[in-house]
C-alpha cells in the first residue's frame, strides 16, 4: 500500500513543486531583468522587496504542499525572539535537497527571506537558477586543491563574490543562509574527507567570516541551526516528496556575534586560526546533538 502511494504522491508532489516554482519565480526573473536595464538605486530597492514578497509566496506554496502529508510531525524548538526586521547569518548542516524546504517553510514567518550560498552549478538550474540570480544570492565556484596550484589566480575567488553579494544586503534586512561543510553529508564524503565527527563533514569557515567582515555590524545574531530526520535519514528529500517523511527535528541556537568573529580572514592567520576553533567547537556540539536525536529515534 506504501509503494503504491508513493506512486501517485511522488509524480504528483513534483508536477505541483514545479508549477509553484515557476510562477513564483518568473515574475522575480523579469523584475530582476529590469533592474538591471534600469541602474537606479530607488528601483533597485522596490524590485528587491517585490522579489523577496514573491519568495515568501514560493515558501507559502512549498508549506501548502507539506501539508498535504498527513503524517509528516514537526519537532522544533528555539524559534523565540526571532524578528523579521533584524539582519541574521545563519548557519546549518546540510544532509538533503529537503534542507533548503525546511528552511524556506519554517522561517518563513520569523526572520527576513532567506538568501542562501549556492553552488555554481545551480544558475544554470531552470527557472531557479534565474531567479536565484535575481534575488541576489551569491554562486561559489569551488576549486580543488591541484586547480589552485596550476590556477593561482583564482585563489580568493569565493570569498570577493560573498564580499560583493553581502554588500548588496545592507539595504534592507536579510537572513544569509551558509551550509558551512560546502555539500550534502553522506557517508563516503565523510570517510573521504577524514571528517573529525560522526554526522557532520568538517566546517568551512571562509564564507562566514567574510560575510561577518562585510555586514558584522549589522548582523543581530548567529542562528546556528541543526536539522535532522530521524526516521527518514537516507532520503529526505525522495521521502518528501512520495508523502512518505514522517518527522523533521529542527534544533535553533541564537549566538551572538562578538567583537570576536570580526576580522580579516584571508590576511590575518591568528584570527583565521580563532575563527576555525570556534566554528569547530559548534560543530562539536552539533554534531553531539544530531547523535543524540538519532538515538532517541531508535529508542
Amino acid at each position: 500500500m506504501s509503494r503504491l502511494l508513493a506512486a501517485i504522491t511522488l509524480p504528483l508532489s513534483i508536477a505541483l513543486t514545479i508549477i509553484v516554482t515557476i510562477i513564483c519565480s518568473v515574475p522575480i526573473i523579469v523584475a530582476g531583468l529590469i533592474k538591471l536595464l534600469v541602474p537606479i538605486p530607488a528601483v533597485w530597492r522596490s524590485i528587491s522587496v517585490f522579489c523577496n514578497f514573491m519568495m515568501y509566496c514560493w515558501c507559502e506554496g512549498l508549506a501548502l504542499l507539506l501539508r498535504l502529508n498527513p503524517w509528516l510531525k514537526w519537532d522544533v524548538q528555539g524559534l523565540d525572539g526571532l524578528n523579521k526586521k533584524n539582519w541574521y547569518l545563519l548557519i546549518s548542516n546540510h544532509h538533503s535537497w529537503a534542507d533548503i524546504v525546511v528552511l524556506c517553510v519554517l522561517f518563513r514567518k520569523h526572520i527576513p527571506m532567506n538568501k542562501y550560498f549556492l553552488k555554481q552549478q545551480l544558475a544554470w538550474v531552470p527557472f531557479i537558477g534565474l531567479a536565484c540570480w535575481a534575488l541576489d544570492m551569491p554562486f561559489m565556484r569551488r576549486y580543488s586543491r591541484g586547480y589552485l596550484l596550476r590556477h593561482p589566480e583564482r585563489r580568493g575567488k569565493d570569498v570577493e563574490t560573498t564580499r560583493r553579494s553581502c554588500e548588496k544586503f545592507r539595504a534592507h534586512p536579510t537572513t544569509i543562509v551558509n551550509f558551512v561543510e560546502g555539500s550534502r553529508f553522506t557517508e563516503e564524503k565523510q570517510q573521504q574527507t577524514r571528517s573529525p565527527y560522526q554526522n557532520l563533514l568538517a566546517p568551512k569557515a571562509a564564507g562566514i567570516a567574510m560575510a561577518l567582515s562585510v555586514l558584522g555590524s549589522q548582523f543581530d545574531k548567529l542562528l546556528n541551526v541543526t536539522l535532522c530526520y530521524p526516521e527518514n535519514n537516507q532520503k529526505p528529500f525522495y521521502d518528501m516528496l512520495s508523502g512518505r517523511l514522517t518527522r523533521i527535528v529542527v534544533r535553533v541556537s541564537l549566538e551572538p556575534v562578538t567583537e570576536e568573529l570580526h576580522g580579516d580572514y584571508v590576511n590575518d592567520k591568528n584570527f583565521k586560526r580563532r575563527f576555525q576553533r570556534w566554528l569547530n567547537r559548534l560543530w562539536e556540539e552539533k554534531d553531539r546533538q544530531l547523535a543524540e536525536i538519532m538515538q532517541q529515534a531508535e529508542k
